[in-house]
């Protein structure tokens, strides 16, 4: 496409995010926004640049409310573990990681998301022991210079995985209590003046990448951090993402810590509201449901990870009931092995079904492409840019090739896009107006030296981080020992009833 000139995107199949409905509609585009949408054939300007979409379904951009891009180098890593056991190998799967790689991994997370029809994520992103603006400023610039948008948020804890959980530290043998001694993270102060640097000196558009915080689970942050996290968001008026009630664990830990619910807990601390976006959400009872809703909080519905851990699966249809606004999620590499919302939105669509017995309960096809789109959109603050495709929004649009064997033949459109696709049909992705992928390859990033950059990386990084491997390897069977006997429990709180 020409820079500056109108584009005029004729002959396709266009699909609305806000109704379900698929119609036969030409497109313009003016300096990278949708203009107007007109029946097929209608006059365009004469200076406008067309763009042939015949056989072509066209999407607004998946957008991924939930994924760690430091983490995309670790694909097929994880065995068969639980969370708790996947955040017990976390030094060795995502550590060990220099300032430059920050750059290459969000590019090789852009590079899965556009070929596969995803135009915008959230991305939470760990450096050890703090967070630095530089780290940040790297992986914006990785989505930046892929053409994608993202919200990137630094993860932030106090407290190591073996520090939060209560009782964990004390059941692991002495002798192998120097293996998680030696893991520490900076102080609160430290942690909180990199993000205050950070959000200050935003280097980047805004509309295009933009920064957040992310106290990554409610029993790694002590409350005054979580506080200091607050206040620092506020005044900056970015958004907050954590981690809530992913496992059942964590919602036993925190019953006992807080003689509360985790939701109930943040809400005392004025920490959930309408820039809060709650990941998984798997152990909500309806309470924490109705808290949520009532603060207009988000949550990021990551169906392939919470299914991969065995963590359980999220009573979505009594969150949307309740008025939550819910995102689709693919959550990292190293837990789910993709970054395809295709799979995610066939996945939430059928796990739906687990919970009644009554179709009328179940998620529809219409329901979640809405939640992968207008949801996500809505959990990145950026639901006034994206997540639809009307006038006045950004022109981040997918174009799908209804000759392929996921369409054909062509009975429901949008059906046969939730239920059939996964990505296999994605011919051209435009963002903000620039194509980003033509004809299903990628034009904003050199992949086979991003490939070939990325397996290097991989064999290095792995290789230096063998002898914690080996480490955390001797410790293991004693977390999942504790984690499965802990999860034998019942939730209570305050007023010793079972949640």
């Amino acid at each position: 496409m020409i820079a500056g000139r109108p584009q005029s995107i004729r002959g396709g199949l266009v699909a609305s995010s806000a109704d379900g409905s698929v119609r036969a509609a030409d497109i313009l585009v003016v300096d990278g926004r949708i203009a107007d949408i007109l029946p097929p054939g209608q006059p365009m300007p004469d200076d406008a640049e067309t763009v042939d979409a015949t056989d072509r379904l066209i999407i607004p951009g998946l957008v991924n409310a939930h994924t760690h891009s430091h983490l995309a180098i670790a694909k097929g890593m994880s065995r068969s573990w639980t969370l708790e056991l996947h955040l017990h190998n976390g030094p060795w799967t995502g550590g060990g990681q220099q300032f430059e790689d920050r750059h290459l991994l969000a590019q090789a997370s852009a590079a899965e998301m556009l070929l596969k029809g995803c135009t915008a994520c959230y991305d939470l992103v760990l450096e050890l022991p703090a967070p630095t603006p530089e780290g940040m400023y790297a992986t914006a610039a990785g989505y930046a210079d892929a053409g994608m948008r993202a919200v990137v948020a630094p993860m932030l804890a106090d407290r190591t995985f073996w520090q939060a959980l209560p009782g964990l530290y004390e059941a692991l043998p002495p002798e192998l209590h120097a293996t998680v001694d030696q893991i520490r993270l900076a102080p609160n102060d430290i942690a909180l003046a990199a993000c205050e640097t950070m959000l200050t000196d935003w280097p980047l558009d805004r509309d295009r990448v933009r920064p957040a915080l992310a106290p990554t689970i409610p029993l790694h942050c002590t409350d005054d951090f979580w506080t200091g996290c607050r206040d620092l968001a506020h005044a900056h008026g970015v958004g907050l993402h954590a981690h809530l009630a992913e496992s059942k664990i964590q919602a036993l830990a925190g019953a006992s810590e807080y003689r509360a619910s985790l939701t109930a807990h943040l809400d005392g601390l004025g920490i959930l509201g309408p820039d809060f976006t709650a990941a998984h959400g798997i152990w909500l009872d309806q309470a924490d449901i109705e808290i949520l809703a009532r603060c207009g909080a988000s949550v990021a519905h990551n169906p392939s990870s919470n299914f991969r851990l065995g963590s359980g699966i999220a009573n979505v249809p009594a969150m949307r009931a309740a008025g939550i606004n819910v995102g689709i999620g693919s959550d990292a590499c190293s837990c789910s092995d993709h970054q395809n919302l295709f799979e995610t939105m066939r996945l939430a669509c059928f796990l739906s079904r687990t919970g009644s017995f009554d179709p009328d309960e179940w998620l529809t096809p219409a329901e979640v492409f809405a939640m992968a789109t207008r949801g996500s959109a809505r959990a990145l603050g950026m639901q006034d840019i994206i997540g639809d495709i009307a006038p006045g929004l950004a022109a981040d649009l997918v174009f799908l090739d209804i000759t392929s064997v996921n369409f054909t033949p062509m009975n429901d459109p949008l059906y046969q896009l939730v239920l059939a696709e996964e990505g296999r049909s994605v011919d051209r992705v435009i963002v903000g107006g620039r194509t980003v992928v033509e004809a299903g390859r990628l034009t904003s990033i050199d992949y086979p030296r991003l490939r070939d950059r990325l397996n290097d990386r991989a064999r290095e990084i792995f290789a230096q981080n063998a002898p914690r491997k080996a480490e955390l390897a001797a410790l293991e069977p004693f977390v999942k020992q504790y984690c499965v006997g802990l999860a034998q429990g019942r939730i209570e709180l305050a007023d010793g009833a079972p949640a």
